[in-house]
């Protein structure tokens, strides 16, 4: 069914997960979901004294329609009996109108600082002052990616520290187009943004006109950026720096077609990784003979800088 941000949504949650139940949750999720699943972060209220666990919540977004409604019923029975397996919450279904859904944006979403130069704000804020810092202004709509998620502020910060002026940047789920506006603004030489769902394709372009950036669907532009719909197939590598900001097992499942499109010195930034998946990232990355370079963390969530070597293998 073609995307349609005007319609009513039903958001579907798992709340109170641990990191390995995120993992399982987001791939049922995943299935089923309009668009790509998210994982957030949720503290309660806490004092220095006795500080509260994180607790995770996975949420996924499916259209109020009667096919819809079908998806959600299979959802909830793949969710059922994934639980007799690993334990899970029972999910949490609530109806949302795409005006709700930005307005609940809007009561958490604030400028905030990342790194020494980046400062993330949103579009409806016109206060935020710059001081000196790369301002990228989002509206992030239906698409995933505000800078306020952990994650995604470790990729801004591995990202503000390994740009090099003129570098080719690809954007594996670009969500919002954070990542990929970021890398623009910090001076990449051509940036390509691609995505599976055709919202974040959308947002990617809308929120490259609010930095004052060109945005093209048709082929690359200098200074700019290039989305596409799809994944990294659809990418003409080769790429001097490529960013993944997913969850763990489908980093895994793309590094066969990723490792290749690395230019000889090309940096991998890796984000969304909870703790417990972590193992399986490094190992895929050893697989490819990419060398880990640097390893950041923020609460459970952990971000990874990888390089691939400048030698030429051995032709057999």
């Amino acid at each position: 069914m073609p995307a349609d941000v005007t319609m009513e949504w039903l958001e579907v949650c798992l709340v109170g997960l641990d990191g390995e139940g995120a993992e399982v949750a987001w791939e049922i999720l995943s299935r089923y979901a309009h668009g790509s699943p998210v994982i957030e972060e949720v503290r309660g209220a806490e004092t220095p004294e006795q500080a509260q666990p994180a607790r995770l919540v996975a949420k996924a977004y499916l259209p109020d329609t009667p096919e819809g409604h079908q998806a959600l019923q299979r959802l909830r029975e793949a969710l059922w009996h994934l639980s007799q397996l690993y334990p899970l919450p029972e999910p949490e279904v609530r109806r949302l109108a795409t005006a709700d859904w930005s307005e609940a944006w809007k009561q958490h979403y604030a400028p905030i600082r990342v790194g020494q130069h980046l400062l993330v704000v949103p579009a409806w804020d016109e206060t935020a002052e710059a001081g000196g810092r790369v301002v990228v202004r989002l509206d992030p709509g239906m698409a995933f990616g505000t800078g306020q998620h952990p994650s995604t502020q470790l990729c801004l910060r591995l990202l503000e520290a390994v740009l090099r002026p003129g570098d080719r940047v690809l954007d594996v789920g670009c969500g919002s187009g954070i990542l990929a506006i970021a890398a623009a603004k910090l001076g990449a030489g051509e940036v390509w943004a691609v995505d599976i769902d055709e919202v974040a394709v959308r947002a990617t372009c809308e929120n490259a006109a609010l930095n004052a950036l060109p945005c093209r669907r048709e082929g690359p532009v200098k200074g700019g950026i290039y989305v596409q719909h799809g994944s990294v197939d659809v990418a003409a590598g080769p790429f001097d720096l490529i960013l993944m900001n997913i969850l763990a097992e489908v980093i895994v499942s793309l590094m066969p077609e990723t490792a290749p499109r690395l230019a000889p010195g090309g940096r991998l930034i890796l984000g969304g990784i909870l703790a417990p998946r972590e193992e399986v990232v490094c190992d895929a990355l050893a697989a490819h003979r990419l060398r880990l370079l640097k390893r950041e963390q923020a609460g459970d969530w952990i971000s990874l800088l990888a390089v691939r070597e400048n030698q030429i293998e051995p032709s057999e």
